[in-house]
């Protein structure tokens, strides 16, 4: 039924109209696969914000060559990122591609697929329905933001839908992972051999985290577990920020969830709007994460008035 409605969708996206023509100036990504474990290389993303002079590529991507074929981590923001992907790619492995991964249902995890367009394009049920919801209006942020470098994008939503369970392949004792709260459909990467963590967008490195799909209870909830699987010596790769080892990312990450709701809890019950919010520094230990104060500005936008709503009900007389 899953794979019947995912098909359904994306004949509707297929009849969309035409996304902007742009001039087709190519955006050098200069994409320098750098290994981190033995066959695994990670190409490194901006830690930043989406802006014209990065082509919007703030993700880190990555591939896997396994010995019976390559499995790449998503395919970043653009058809430009993808092709170049893809060529990045051929310059360190002859292995054949067997399978392209996206981990959620943000833009710069899926807008490369059109470069992978005669191989596999992979990820979550959930995240494959939210693509093609979607897609259509990620194309057009992405288009305003981050112009030339979006030339002949459109949305290409992952084809085929994951089952997460372990996953041999090769050498490489893979097993894919359904985790939640960043968005509805979280995937992680866990690769047993290497101890390479893939953990998406659940976790920030040195960056304000994005919330437009989040639900920080769950989102929380899912770290733990995380915690519980990644070792102290495990290389862990965030979609944003820095490669890292251990749990540095997921400490900070779950800091600045339970800050953010605490702050928002606390500020609402006290009656204060969301400028008032807004105008406050952040805590030093945020303040010098890239995307900052922008992230926390937006997740005020999205999650303030909710709280609002709540404490004007536990405060209102009752019948």
């Amino acid at each position: 039924m899953k794979r019947r409605l995912i098909a359904a969708m994306l004949g509707l996206l297929t009849a969309c109209a035409p996304w902007p023509t742009l001039a087709q100036t190519p955006h050098g990504y200069a994409l320098t696969p750098r290994p981190i474990a033995p066959g695994t290389w990670v190409l490194e993303g901006a830690v930043d914000d989406f802006r014209p002079a990065n082509g919007c590529n703030i993700i880190n991507t990555a591939f896997i060559a396994t010995g019976a074929g390559v499995v790449v981590v998503n395919t970043g923001p653009s058809r430009q990122y993808g092709e170049q992907q893809r060529q990045a790619i051929a310059r360190v492995t002859d292995e054949p591609v067997l399978r392209v991964l996206n981990l959620n249902l943000h833009p710069d995890y899926f807008f490369g697929n059109q470069a992978w367009a005669d191989r596999p394009t992979a990820a979550l049920p959930g995240s494959i329905a939210g693509m093609v919801a979607e897609g259509p209006s990620y194309a057009t942020n992405l288009y305003r933001l981050c112009g030339n470098a979006m030339a002949g994008t459109e949305p290409a939503p992952a084809r085929e839908a994951l089952t997460p369970g372990p996953w041999p392949l090769g050498t490489h004792r893979l097993e894919l992972l359904r985790l939640e709260g960043h968005t509805g459909d979280d995937l992680v990467l866990l690769d047993h051999s290497t101890g390479v963590v893939f953990a998406g967008g659940l976790v920030f490195a040195q960056r304000g985290p994005t919330t437009p799909h989040a639900d920080f209870s769950r989102w929380l909830a899912s770290l733990q577990r995380l915690q519980a699987l990644v070792g102290e010596g495990s290389v862990v790769v965030p979609s944003h920020g820095p490669v890292h080892i251990g749990h540095a990312g997921i400490a900070q990450t779950r800091d600045w969830l339970q800050w953010a709701q605490a702050t928002m809890a606390q500020a609402a019950e006290q009656g204060q709007d969301i400028g008032e919010l807004m105008r406050q520094p952040l805590p030093e230990r945020f303040a010098t994460w890239a995307a900052q104060p922008a992230e926390w500005h937006r997740t005020l936008a999205q999650f303030y008035p909710g709280h609002e709503a709540r404490a004007l009900l536990r405060a209102a007389p009752r019948q």
